[in-house]
């Protein structure tokens, strides 16, 4: 084996095994919470005040808002298919995401379908006031 080849080998080795671990999903939607405090849920959200949307795979979509506060979609149905390099393409009659709403998912790269979802309840998490 040539020198410059195996030390590519080598190197690669050695950065797979300094890898950081792959944060797990429950794990990271924690830490997207920690310091907020859950409200009831609600059925629906205005989607105009939506800030940023963020998928958690194979867990939850959180929906951030302009006013801070974050709401936290666990899906009825086929949460298991949401991932981060997706595109949420929902067909919304007026300015609400609602419980029940189905979302299509569409792949970042193929720009096919790759799955679709059924809205659950929209649970807020705000940050306490002082």
């Amino acid at each position: 084996m040539p020198k410059a080849l195996a030390a590519v080998v080598v190197l690669a080795a050695a950065s797979g095994a300094v890898a950081a671990p792959k944060e797990a999903p429950e794990v990271k939607l924690a830490r997207l919470l920690d310091g907020r405090v859950a409200g009831e849920p609600v059925n629906c959200i205005n989607a105009s005040n939506t800030d940023s949307i963020e998928i958690i795979d194979g867990v939850a979509i959180v929906y951030r808002m302009k006013n801070g506060v974050a709401y936290v979609n666990r899906p009825s149905i086929g949460a298991d298919s949401l991932r981060r390099d997706q595109v949420l393409v929902t067909k919304m009659n007026g300015s609400q995401l609602c419980r029940m709403d189905m979302v299509t998912l569409v792949d970042q790269g193929s720009r096919f379908q790759s799955g679709a979802i059924s809205l659950g309840t929209f649970t807020p998490y705000a940050k306490p006031r002082p």
